[in-house]
């Protein structure tokens, strides 16, 4: 449980910045197909090197998957973590809203 929590934490994390979520718009509602850094940077009006940070916070949670062509490597959404993803985030809100019978350990409060 911990290791699932620490996991959660750092997708919180990663996907607590808007630049980022902004980078995950665009790649995932097909707005563009792929993008490598420089496009990126372009249309979020940042530099190179800051794309490039965004970009590796996002490869970091397996979010982004890059694919090489020539000397450039372009990005699109991994569909399958993202929905992973989502599925945990749902399963976390629900656990969270969900009543423990008095003095009970419920499932996901160990310590």
């Amino acid at each position: 449980m911990k290791d699932k929590v620490r996991k959660m934490s750092e997708i919180f994390k990663a996907l607590g910045d808007p630049t980022r979520l902004r980078i995950i718009r665009m790649l995932a509602s097909k707005m563009e197909d792929n993008l490598c850094v420089a496009d990126l940077a372009k249309k979020l009006g940042v530099t190179q090197p800051a794309a490039s940070q965004h970009i590796k916070v996002l490869k970091s949670i397996d979010i982004l998957k890059p694919n090489r062509k020539g000397f450039r490597i372009y990005y699109s959404i991994d569909t399958d973590t993202l929905n992973t993803y989502k599925k945990d985030i749902d399963k976390l809100f629900k656990m969270a809203f969900e009543k423990c019978p008095k003095y009970a350990k419920c499932k996901g409060h160990e310590a």
